[in-house]
């Protein structure tokens, strides 16, 4: 018993200073990002300093933040839809198809998501150049869907492996075609998976910096393209509205967390078990 007590102590401790290693840079950010620059960059740094919200202010308004705000709405939500419809229809084929095509098919899809995405940028940059779709919201969502579908397919088959075929059949000696069967049966079983995988879809478009910098100009940037200008700039003001921007950035994903941390938790489980 008190062996077992001390390992619960030891792991709880190891598990609380991780969390605050972890959260330690977030709340830093946070706190500065509600300073001044003589104030954020004091050392020791004036916690009692008075706090401002110039930086966000001068961030939205004067630097018009916001449109590149709406760009990565705009550019996550259309890698997300189609990065999942293509991938949900793509990995049921290839769970229930038992030949040695859809290997080789996964092989390939693996081999492409490992390429660096700096070796596809030429070839972008020409495709875009010839095809008018350079600088455009479009054409960088293709470019996403097209790096994140083979790893979207690859997550999705899982899932779909891990659901008996019996529950198709059944749903097709009911009258469903296996369009209906794998809509209005198969999907609900596995919506935990389709949530996980949307959401690690969710995060590479988000989160993309470079393919936003290298395909679009500023005027089309998503918001960490835009920010990093303002954090590596020399001057103090931009260095703090990039400050800001590193937090206006990170408020979303902790509240998409919050709200579907059941159903990722769920889908990971799901995935990781075979039925």
């Amino acid at each position: 018993m008190r062996k077992s007590a001390l390992g619960q102590t030891l792991l709880y401790t190891a598990l609380v200073l991780w969390l605050v290693l972890a959260a330690l840079p977030v709340l830093w950010t946070a706190v500065i990002s509600l300073r001044s620059y003589v104030d954020a960059f004091s050392a020791p740094l004036k916690w009692l300093a008075p706090i401002t919200f110039e930086n966000y202010r001068g961030l939205w308004l004067d630097r018009e933040f916001y449109r590149n705000f709406s760009n990565t709405v705009v550019v996550t939500l259309g890698t997300v839809c189609i990065s999942l419809s293509v991938g949900c229809l793509a990995g049921y084929a290839l769970a229930r198809y038992r030949g040695s095509l859809g290997f080789w098919l996964l092989i390939v899809a693996l081999v492409f998501r490992a390429l660096p995405h700096a070796t596809l940028l030429p070839s972008f940059h020409a495709l875009f150049d010839a095809v008018g779709m350079r600088n455009t919201t479009l054409g960088l969502i293709f470019v996403l869907v097209a790096i994140n579908q083979p790893f979207t397919i690859w997550m999705l088959r899982s899932f779909f492996v891990n659901i008996p075929q019996e529950l198709d059949e059944a749903a097709m000696v009911d009258g469903f075609t296996r369009l209906q069967a794998f809509r209005r049966v198969i999907i609900p079983v596995m919506w935990p998976g389709v949530v996980t995988t949307g959401l690690f879809s969710f995060l590479l478009a988000y989160n993309d910096f470079m393919l936003s910098s290298a395909l679009t100009n500023a005027d089309r940037m998503t918001m960490p393209a835009a920010i990093a200008g303002a954090i590596t700039a020399e001057s103090d003001t931009l260095l703090m509205q990039g400050v800001a921007g590193a937090v206006s950035i990170t408020i979303p994903l902790i509240i998409l967390v919050a709200l579907f941390q059941k159903q990722i938790v769920s889908g990971l489980t799901q995935g990781a078990v075979k039925g």
